[in-house]
């Protein structure tokens, strides 16, 4: 049976859902142990920002079909424009985790405003939870202890600055983390990118033909991650985005084809993948910065 789709577009819609107390319009800190109601089986789509600590194993998070890496002593962290399958445990209860939720409204114009566009952890899915260590979960729990402090306290012209510096500072914790992060997994990681490097050269292989270019996505699919943690993960790695290492091997493929057939541009265009050879052709330009048809006469008289 399909889960109940609920649409969060308010703090109070998702105080109300779980039974929680609302102290602040665009800002709660939610203890889960203390909710009156748990469904077991829902379907979330946030219109909120969302950061969750999970003190034990008691739900299970999809998004789309893949599962979250979201055990004890872990953080996941939610968008507006995010649809997540949360399902129950069965026989967990009461669910151990801490959440901090906030509108947008609460943010625009303030440093976090302009900020938040650069954790890109909010847009990490799947199997990319960060997991703390004993004292990074303390300085999170602090962090959030301080906000939920201050949403107690009658609002004057000071409380959203406070609110919003006091969530810059938690956020800028979890950015900090989750760096650590990929340097602890750097095995794991150095693994996902060989992989990468390897499917990148078989794509653009002499003869192969294909139907459209390869995209980040594609790639980041191939290693069941979402595509800002796989360009994280890959920029970590190499120094490189992959955007730009699927430019450089295309280009490689296309001076080779280019220097060592006489295929028509538009054959080399086509079989690289791209719609137009016009489309080709500025691009190359733009990577190189000479057309095909200069290299092409520059690699000739070289012979």
């Amino acid at each position: 049976m399909e889960p109940e789709h609920i649409k969060l577009d308010s703090i109070d819609r998702y105080n109300t859902l779980y039974g929680l107390p609302t102290l602040h319009p665009l800002v709660t800190v939610a203890d889960m142990s203390e909710a009156a109601s748990i469904p077991d089986h829902i379907r979330l789509e946030y219109g909120i920002y969302a950061v969750f600590l999970k003190n034990g194993v008691c739900c299970s998070l999809k998004y789309g079909r893949k599962s979250y890496d979201y055990q004890e002593g872990s953080i996941v962290s939610f968008a507006p424009g995010q649809i997540i399958d949360v399902e129950m445990i069965e026989g967990e209860r009461p669910v151990s985790a801490i959440g901090l939720l906030f509108h947008p409204d609460l943010i625009y114009g303030t440093p976090l405003g302009e900020k938040i566009s650069g954790f890109g952890f909010f847009d990490y899915t799947q199997t990319e939870a960060l997991h703390l260590s004993l004292d990074e979960r303390c300085i999170i729990t602090d962090c959030l202890d301080k906000i939920s402090r201050e949403i107690k306290q009658p609002c004057d012209s000071h409380s959203s600055s406070v609110l919003s510096a006091n969530i810059l500072l938690l956020l800028e914790y979890l950015h900090r983390f989750y760096d650590r992060q990929f340097v602890t997994r750097h095995k794991v990681n150095s693994d996902i990118v060989a992989q990468f490097e390897r499917r990148l050269k078989e794509h653009f292989a002499f003869d192969r033909r294909h139907d459209c270019l390869p995209s980040v996505s594609d790639f980041a699919s191939d290693a069941n991650l979402s595509p800002k943690y796989f360009s994280d993960l890959v920029k970590r790695e190499t120094g490189l985005t992959p955007k730009t290492m699927i430019d450089r091997q295309m280009i490689s493929a296309a001076c080779h084809r280019l220097a060592a057939s006489s295929d028509d541009i538009a054959i080399i265009a086509y079989d690289l993948g791209f719609q137009y050879p016009a489309h080709f052709t500025r691009a190359f330009k733009r990577l190189t910065g000479q057309s095909p048809t200069d290299y092409r006469r520059m690699t000739f008289f070289q012979d």
